[in-house]
């Protein structure tokens, strides 16, 4: 069992929680295992009927933990990461979150993926790629301007704009802002009314809404193809390590280097 990733059911929903309060719920490759582990398992679970994202210390999460997934070599193909959004686009039943404080990265994406999400009034929406080099990932340059339209959308993954909880709402990427010492509860209480839900009748109906997962399967690919090759170019590189070494990057200083 990972600790970092606290997998529970309460009644028909299970609840899969970040838990790395240290490094801000920063995810690792082994947290990714996990959490695709677990989706997997709820969806197998007959008892299941419903997955809720949680968090803990007033973060959701920090997105991917870079030092951690730039060790991991360069198969990304077969990576936890590519096995998390593979079980995000395959889970049949509803996924919700609930979201208290930052969500970065792959913390706002997946959001994307989910039927419903619940913030606190603290909640941060960002999706910082570009800034690190890279390009978006879990099909957001598909699923974000569907969403939020195209100016939010660029707005979020061009300019890196973050978006607080009021924002978000207007954008419609948000169900409703809840108090922080009622968000979970909340969140859970609707988890729970889905999962006492005539069960065929509510995963046919989520599969009609959400269109063809080939589409999103699609983009994904495709992303993930672009950024397979910005991690190797001298932007990333640059970017991502000025990011740990907590310096301003100096792209220009890179590309001269070619390093």
């Amino acid at each position: 069992m990972n600790e970092e990733i606290l997998i529970a059911r309460r009644g028909g929903v299970q609840t899969l929680r970040f838990n790395r309060p240290a490094k801000k719920n920063a995810i690792t490759r082994a947290m990714y295992s996990a959490l695709a582990a677990g989706i997997a398992a709820g969806e197998s679970n007959e008892d299941t009927g419903a997955h809720l994202f949680l968090s803990s210390n007033g973060i959701f999460t920090a997105g991917n933990d870079l030092a951690d997934f730039m060790s991991g070599g360069g198969d990304h193909a077969h990576s936890p990461v590519v096995a998390f959004l593979e079980a995000l686009v395959s889970a049949r039943k509803p996924l919700l979150a609930a979201v208290d404080g930052a969500a970065i990265g792959i913390g706002t994406t997946l959001l994307l993926h989910c039927d419903l999400v619940y913030t606190s009034p603290t909640a941060k929406l960002a999706t910082p790629f570009l800034d690190l080099g890279v390009v978006p990932e879990a099909a957001s340059s598909l699923l974000l301007p569907q969403r939020a339209g195209h100016p939010v959308a660029f707005e979020m993954l061009c300019l890196g704009t973050p978006l607080n909880a009021e924002r978000a709402l207007a954008a419609g990427l948000i169900n409703a802002i809840v108090p922080a010492d009622r968000l979970e509860g909340h969140a859970l209480a609707a988890a729970t009314a889905l999962a006492a839900k005539p069960r065929q009748a509510l995963l046919i109906s989520r599969r009609l809404m959400r269109g063809d997962a080939a589409v999103i399967r699609a983009r994904m690919a495709e992303e993930f193809t672009h950024f397979a090759e910005r991690l190797n170019s001298p932007e990333a590189k640059e970017a991502i390590s000025a990011f740990l070494e907590k310096r301003p990057p100096d792209f220009a200083g890179a590309a001269k280097r070619g390093v």
